[in-house]
């Protein structure tokens, strides 16, 4: 748990730190759509704050990485890939150039090397396959497959960091990912807010 409090403690000060380089970078920004209101919102602070979330990814990975060790469970693993594929279709559907972009992601990522690589594609296939089938539907397994980590706050964590890295690699969240993080985070009992959702 000491672990995790120090990464928590690493991530407020960066918050505190974004803060502190003046509130127009993100705050002024997104403000400033005027009528834009929740979705434009979003989209723009996401954007305007590219370098933010940039070095929030970026922290995001140091944190999962020091947690290697300790995420060795099926329940992460299952829960990882219900997250990634949830991330891959927050728009409602994957293109076969997106899910091979985000299956080389997981393939690549250092804490999920864990697991090995079949059992992973295979588990990301099938929930990006139930969410192409009926999204609802789909997203409605995913999220239980989520849930199941939630009595283990280090991986329930580790969960929606994972989906975020995953989010995050084109250096901004469009409003549906960040959406789908939101309700990820509602099944863990987590804020949204502790990860700048």
């Amino acid at each position: 748990m000491a672990v995790w409090d120090r990464l928590k403690d690493q991530a407020k000060a960066l918050q505190q730190g974004q803060a502190g380089r003046g509130a127009t970078g993100g705050h002024g920004a997104t403000g400033g759509h005027g009528a834009t209101g929740a979705t434009g919102g979003h989209a723009g602070g996401a954007r305007s704050g590219g370098g933010g979330k940039a070095q929030l990814i970026g922290l995001f990975k140091t944190q999962l990485g020091s947690l290697k060790n300790e995420l060795k469970s099926g329940a992460y693993r299952d829960a990882s890939m219900a997250m990634c594929a949830l991330v891959a279709a927050a728009d409602g559907h994957v293109d076969p150039a997106e899910r091979q972009q985000v299956e080389s992601m997981i393939l690549s990522n250092d804490v999920l090397q864990n697991f090995p690589p079949e059992q992973l594609r295979q588990r990301f296939g099938k929930h990006v396959d139930q969410l192409t089938r009926n999204f609802q539907h789909g997203k409605a397994e995913a999220l239980q497959e989520i849930a199941k980590t939630a009595k283990k706050p280090t991986e329930a964590r580790a969960v929606i960091q994972t989906g975020m890295v995953v989010a995050g690699a084109d250096g901004h969240f469009s409003h549906p990912e960040a959406e789908v993080l939101r309700e990820a985070c509602a099944a863990l009992g987590l804020s949204p807010a502790e990860f700048q959702l």
